[in-house]
């Protein structure tokens, strides 16, 4: 179990739409302080968050937020890029760019953040996925999201003798600039905030944010030619 109240907090891609809900909901819960990032300088007036530039691809870049942050006990990996590209037919270069931000970037500040977090009592990691994690479709975003998913699972166990929580957090569509141009229904970003946020304190490894996600989870032990998903690709 890690309580929210009264920790430090950084949350990657924290200027907008689940990032931003996240800095919300963990305000809400009493955090101390929220460090949140974007690829360009913000300003968030209120107190209690540090708005910090932060590009994932760039090892400089997550070194000197690890440097100013390094007060952080909790840390949300929640910085992500959806770039239309099919596997066989679109550019090498989206793809590369794809699993460079979803896949490396994460590795990049888990990497830079884990002594911070032991020195500060363990803490917890909390790693954005998605369903697609578990579907085939979506090109390079749903294969970029299942290596994400892998490394989380090796990141737990690597984690664990420092005595710090790794969360891998599954999600179906959630209403964000990303997936605006996709009419599928979606959850909200503040509830589903709430969801991560809740199994963050329950000391849970693994959340769920919806129930598209755990019905996909239930059918896994099924054929793989069900677990098809036919969106942006």
């Amino acid at each position: 179990m890690v309580a929210v109240a009264g920790k430090v907090a950084v949350v990657t891609g924290g200027r907008r739409g689940l990032g931003a809900a996240l800095v919300d909901e963990l305000l809400a819960r009493g955090a101390r302080k929220v460090y949140s990032t974007a690829r360009s300088t913000f300003v968030d007036a209120r107190a209690e968050v540090v708005s910090a530039e932060l590009e994932v691809r760039s090892e400089g870049s997550v070194a000197a937020l690890a440097a100013v942050a390094a007060d952080a006990e909790i840390v949300f990996n929640n910085a992500g890029v959806l770039l239309p590209s099919p596997l066989l037919t679109g550019a090498l270069e989206k793809t590369a760019e794809t699993f460079d931000v979803n896949v490396f970037g994460p590795l990049r500040v888990a990497r830079a953040f884990a002594p911070i977090l032991a020195a500060n009592g363990g803490g917890a990691l909390v790693n954005m996925h998605s369903v697609l994690s578990w579907l085939a479709g979506s090109g390079a975003y749903g294969a970029s999201k299942a290596a994400a998913w892998s490394v989380t699972n090796s990141l737990r166990l690597e984690l664990a003798p420092q005595n710090t929580l790794v969360v891998g957090v599954h999600a179906g569509f959630i209403d964000t600039d990303m997936v605006a141009a996709i009419e599928r229904p979606k959850a909200t970003p503040a509830e589903t905030a709430a969801r991560i946020v809740d199994g963050l304190e329950a000391g849970n490894t693994e959340v769920l944010a919806d129930d598209v996600t755990a019905t996909v989870k239930a059918a896994l032990s099924g054929p793989v030619e069900n677990l098809t998903f036919a969106a942006a690709s």
